[in-house]
């Protein structure tokens, strides 16, 4: 199918005699439903699950000719426009591949990427702004320590970024000792963002690394409740003890990172 044919479709949901769920949504309504989209394509990309990732795009793509058909019926623009926006953004950005420009290193596709968008009207007076606050914090601070990193605000060494986590650990345990709830959590903040530029320093998304470690702890805590279902037992009967055995046995059962 073509995504001519796509769009057909999407213009039948939302036409007089169409389903009256997709005729009733507007561009607000939808916005939910493009960020869980777009996270179940994370998903299924962390699962390395091709056929999950094919049928997850495919759900992402239909918010977007969702979108683009809600604009079209307002005469603002159609799915071709978006298109061709991105055709021609994406060609103009990269004149080391559609032009005679030279780019040897990801470094220097980024500043000709700066470049272009000086020259295009779009610089920001902040090079941390447009980054999005809607996006999860752990992602956010990632992004704008990467912005901030690019003009040389940034560690020379692991040790002295691990050494800032030493001192943001000292300075939350002492207002923890001194009973400060505002102190308490304005200090692990710098922890977790300290955390998120220690990541961001050795090449891991933050983000990407907290979502595999929430599936492995759901993984090994429903080990937990089925072992008790199996010994016939509820959940807050078996000690702490027991649990951490079981949790053991589920690591031990769970096959390593690849």
């Amino acid at each position: 199918m073509e995504l001519s044919e796509l769009m057909k479709i999407m213009a039948a949901l939302r036409g007089e005699k169409g389903c009256p769920w997709d005729r009733e949504q507007t561009r607000d309504s939808l916005k939910p439903f493009i960020v869980e989209e777009a996270y179940e394509v994370l998903e299924a990309i962390d699962e390395k699950k091709p056929e999950a990732v094919k049928e997850e795009l495919g759900d992402l793509l239909f918010q977007i000719v969702f979108q683009s058909r809600i604009a079209e019926e307002n005469g603002e623009f159609g799915m071709s426009d978006v298109i061709e926006t991105i055709g021609k953004k994406m060609i103009s950005r990269h004149p080391h591949v559609f032009g005679d420009t030279t780019c040897e290193t990801s470094e220097e596709v980024i500043m000709n990427w700066e470049e272009h968008k000086k020259r295009e009207g779009k610089q920001r007076a902040s090079v941390l702004e447009g980054v999005p606050k809607e996006l999860p914090a752990l992602l956010r601070a990632h992004r704008l320590q990467s912005r901030a990193s690019r003009v040389g605000f940034d560690w020379e060494r692991p040790e002295d970024v691990l050494a800032k986590l030493d001192e943001e650990v000292a300075e939350f345990k002492d207002a923890v000792n001194r009973k400060e709830k505002d102190g308490i959590e304005d200090e692990l903040g710098d922890i977790l963002f300290m955390i998120v530029n220690i990541s961001r320093f050795i090449g891991v998304n933050p983000e990407d690394a907290l979502r595999k470690t929430i599936s492995k702890f759901i993984s090994r805590f429903r080990y937990i409740e089925m072992a008790a279902a199996d010994m016939g037992r509820k959940l807050t009967d078996l000690s702490l003890a027991e649990m951490d055995a079981l949790w053991d046995e589920a690591k031990k059962r769970q096959p390593p990172a690849v």
